[in-house]
């Protein structure tokens, strides 16, 4: 049988689902695995260096598509920072119900130790990448590395909360996994009321107010 010419990545991505899902484990070779699937070795490694890049890649193709999404909608373009990190997230968890076989078989042992997770890796980049370009605002303190530590900070709490939301997601066992999405909308929400600035923002006034009149009453 000829071997088959037109092979991309998410060919690939799909070969190595469908395998560790059939047999719960990493095919042996790569070379097993190419003619498992009838294409050339050497096409794999145009793409990938290793299956461990695949189980990376993965993570990150389920936060590209559902970006890519997304970013099609005009609804969502025009929305504020807390909609659009809700739709991301019910998006996003869209794709990993479509796909939650593998998921589990990816991360349920690692389900409680996930946060320097290898396999999640280019995951965390991604949607780091996106809290920090999402415009989330913070108190301004016009001193440079408190700013940065303030945005490093939201990076990592805003990467831990998906990590915990991705752990409530595959311990669900609700209809549809409503209660997830009741966690999502609860957690995003109570995260931006804690983000809010505006009443700190008053309280700051107040004060240089409260300071700038007892100096001139004295």
């Amino acid at each position: 049988m000829a071997k088959k010419k037109n092979i991309k990545s998410d060919d690939i991505i799909s070969f190595y689902m469908d395998y560790v899902l059939e047999h719960n484990t990493q095919p042996k070779t790569v070379y097993a695995f190419a003619k498992a699937n009838n294409f050339e070795e050497q096409k794999f490694y145009e793409f990938f260096g290793s299956f461990e890049a695949i189980e990376k890649h993965v993570f990150k193709a389920f936060f590209q598509n559902s970006i890519d999404v997304l970013e099609k909608s005009e609804d969502y373009n025009s929305f504020d920072a807390r909609n659009k990190l809700l739709s991301f997230y019910f998006t996003f968890f869209e794709n990993l119900t479509a796909n939650r076989s593998y998921v589990k078989y990816a991360l349920e042992k690692h389900k409680n130790s996930m946060k320097g997770l290898a396999s999640l890796a280019e995951l965390k980049h991604a949607f780091t990448t996106y809290i920090e370009h999402l415009g989330i605002e913070l108190i301004d303190i016009k001193q440079e590395q408190i700013d940065r530590i303030q945005r490093r900070g939201l990076k990592e709490t805003a990467w831990l909360q998906l990590l915990l939301t991705m752990k409530f997601w595959m311990d669900d066992t609700s209809k549809g996994f409503e209660k997830t999405d009741i966690f999502i909308e609860k957690s995003v929400n109570t995260s931006f009321d804690v983000l809010n600035v505006a009443p700190v923002r008053s309280l700051i006034d107040l004060g240089k107010f409260l300071i700038k009149e007892k100096m001139h009453m004295n």
